[in-house]
């Protein structure tokens, strides 16, 4: 019986909300246990309150902790922490050397060589795309059924819990949260969250489509409220401009301003999310929002909105999923993959959505536990 583990996460927001599972499953498996996740420093108010955790490790690897030396030198502090089990899951040079230096008598998950060799148990991850010549297969599975494979297979653990993505907020965020959205809303606002921003520009839906989303929910009196990070500002501001409702009070931007936990305690009181494949949608997953999203260039079955409420629209291009953070494609052809998923069928959904939800807030709608299978709707099957 372990009786004290790491998990390792240093990759970005979604990555990082996708190991949530984990750790619940963990927690069940193994309650006596003191668990440890590692983590971006920049990440800290998404899982510093993680229920299922004793305490984080940050790593600052942008910043103090970055380059060869100082890598070593934080391993060497993981190490003194003298853990008896170490789960990698992120295949990167980074946290495959972060494990295998760790000095855990059990050491297993996705790594890449040479560090695999100090590895007990490697695993492959089926959820990523690879590549077949100038072919890009998708994945198989979504991220969160490969993470849980480790468990089953490199740990034993037959039926590991599976109880969705975590995200509680610390009562400072609650309350910030609460107040500025009693400073921007009334008891009687539904409010619709936008977010069109995304690492890749081959995962942004056009902004003029995101422009005509708002507009026809303006125009039947919902609240339309934007986040994003400080480099969606630009952006944002070109598709309010785009908009015919931008001066009418319904519209409120929220990007670059908020931390992420106080994001996701807006989100919980939005009634429903229109977003691009970003860190943000899967934050809206763990706030319980419904979701519409648009995958384009993204690997559907990677990588989807863990949440059986939601709808995701795949684009009806042959090339998807490319995995391509700039499209190559030149003339009309440049990000066909966004232009060819039309307002009418986005807006198809997010009538059915908020129809069926009856314009209520996140936080008032029941969980749905094991219910993570969103809808996929195939463009190119004529779906919609």
């Amino acid at each position: 019986m372990y009786k004290n583990i790491l998990v390792i996460n240093l990759m970005q927001i979604g990555d990082l909300m996708l190991t949530t599972p984990v750790l619940g499953a963990l927690r069940k498996a193994y309650p006596e246990a003191r668990l440890t996740l590692l983590a971006d420093s920049r990440w800290h108010d998404l899982v510093e309150c993680n229920p299922h955790v004793d305490t984080c490790l940050f790593m600052d690897k942008k910043g103090a902790d970055k380059g060869t030396l100082r890598l070593l030198a934080f391993a060497g502090r993981v190490r003194k922490l003298k853990f008896d089990l170490v789960i990698n899951l992120h295949r990167n040079e980074r946290s495959s050397a972060i494990a295998a230096l760790s000095g855990a008598p059990r050491i297993v998950g996705y790594s890449k060589p040479p560090w695999s060799l100090l590895f007990d148990k490697v695993m492959k991850n089926p959820s990523l795309a690879r590549r077949d010549g100038n072919r890009r297969i998708p994945g198989t599975q979504h991220q969160v059924h490969s993470h849980m494979a480790v468990l089953r297979e490199a740990l034993g653990i037959a039926q590991p819990e599976d109880v969705g993505l975590t995200l509680c907020l610390s009562e400072a965020a609650a309350q910030q949260a609460e107040e500025l959205w009693q400073q921007e809303f009334t008891p009687a606002d539904k409010v619709i969250a936008f977010n069109i921003g995304a690492s890749w520009e081959t995962k942004r839906w056009l902004t003029e489509y995101f422009a005509q989303a708002a507009d026809m929910l303006a125009a039947k009196g919902y609240h339309i409220a934007f986040f994003g990070g400080p480099m969606d500002k630009d952006i944002v501001a070109k598709c309010c401009q785009q908009m015919e409702y931008k001066d009418s009070g319904l519209v409120h931007i929220f990007t670059g301003k908020v931390s992420l936990a106080v994001l996701a305690g807006l989100l919980r009181r939005c009634v429903l999310m229109l977003t691009t494949d970003s860190g943000p949608m899967h934050i809206g997953v763990a706030m319980n929002v419904p979701i519409v999203t648009m995958f384009g260039a993204s690997p559907v079955p990677g990588f989807y909105p863990y949440d059986g409420r939601s709808v995701l629209v795949k684009t009806p291009e042959a090339c998807h999923p490319c995995g391509i953070h700039q499209c190559q494609r030149e003339g009309e052809g440049n990000l066909a993959c966004m232009k060819n998923i039309p307002v009418a069928a986005v807006m198809n959904f997010v009538w059915e959505l908020l129809d069926k939800y009856h314009g209520e807030p996140a936080y008032k709608l029941p969980p749905h536990y094991g219910d993570y299978q969103c809808r996929v709707i195939d463009l190119s099957k004529g779906e919609f």
